[in-house]
């Protein structure tokens, strides 16, 4: 499916500030689900330089460094992508008898240590809602990802929430309800009790609906030996398919987020707004 994503965001502060340097991962995730056709980026006011490259999870970002004060920040994107994965599930899993919880081959684990808890490091209220997902999957750990989705969907309200960090996993269960980026971080330590390498994801979710506006988005990806990382929205209790477009995947969810920077300014307030349009076809 080929969508044109168009993302504005805009910082307003109360009085001029001087801007510290800000990291933008808003660049679409190249790899085999998704191919990045175009894509723009421009940032009023200018930055005096900026760079693009790679972090160490291999996400694209910018860095930006600015110069003087400034009264606004805006940044804004045009990506052009198509999308490549109709069945999600289209792959088999290395050892498909290995119940849960899991444990990696010694390479695996090493390599994907970033991503794994000790096994009794979540808190309790975490633990069960994993183990119950556990035992609903028969332990299964090609199932498991999916019916966590769907129980964190059917058992828990979404809500949305524009500014702030995303909240402890044991604060969305004790809540009953949280924006799509507290959802992915229940799902993602969920995983993580089991055993199962996973991490957080933020981009956008085509949706179709002309009466819902469109917005960033965030959901978990799972990493499964034979499957590599495959992506679950518990918002909506299903496996990532054709409409979610990837802009960042990490460990935690502060490096991920799709803008990053402070500013400088005494008693300085601050308003953001965004504006995400999503439109499918040549």
């Amino acid at each position: 499916m080929r969508l044109t994503v168009h993302h504005r965001t805009s910082y307003r502060y109360s009085r001029p500030v001087g801007l510290e340097p800000h990291v933008i991962r808003l660049h679409p995730r190249t790899d085999a689900s998704l191919r990045v056709v175009d894509y723009d980026l421009s940032i009023d006011p200018a930055p005096q330089i900026h760079s693009d490259n790679l972090d160490p999870e291999g996400n694209v970002i910018t860095h930006a460094w600015f110069e003087g004060e400034t009264e606004h920040l805006t940044i804004e994107t045009r990506a052009i992508v198509d999308t490549l994965v109709t069945d999600p599930f289209r792959y088999l899993i290395a050892e498909p008898d290995r119940a849960l919880p899991y444990a990696y081959a010694p390479d695996f684990a090493k390599r994907l240590e970033q991503y794994r808890l000790p096994p009794d490091a979540a808190p309790f209220s975490v633990r069960e809602l994993a183990l119950e997902a556990a035992h609903e999957s028969k332990r299964n750990q090609a199932m498991y990802a999916r019916v966590l989705a769907m129980m964190i969907q059917q058992r828990l309200g979404f809500i949305g929430r524009d500014d702030g960090a995303a909240q402890p996993a044991e604060v969305t269960l004790e809540k009953g309800e949280g924006a799509c980026r507290d959802l992915a971080v229940l799902f993602v330590d969920c995983c993580r009790s089991m055993g199962l390498a996973a991490r957080f994801v933020s981009g956008y979710c085509y949706t179709g609906d002309k009466e819902r506006p469109a917005d960033l988005h965030a959901w978990g990806e799972v990493f499964l030996r034979g499957g590599g990382w495959r992506g679950y929205d518990p918002s909506q209790g299903l496996a990532v398919a054709d409409r979610h477009i990837a802009l960042a995947a990490a460990a935690e969810p502060a490096a991920a987020a799709p803008v990053t920077g402070t500013y400088r300014g005494d008693d300085v307030t601050h308003e953001l707004e965004t504006e995400v349009d999503i439109t499918a076809g040549a």
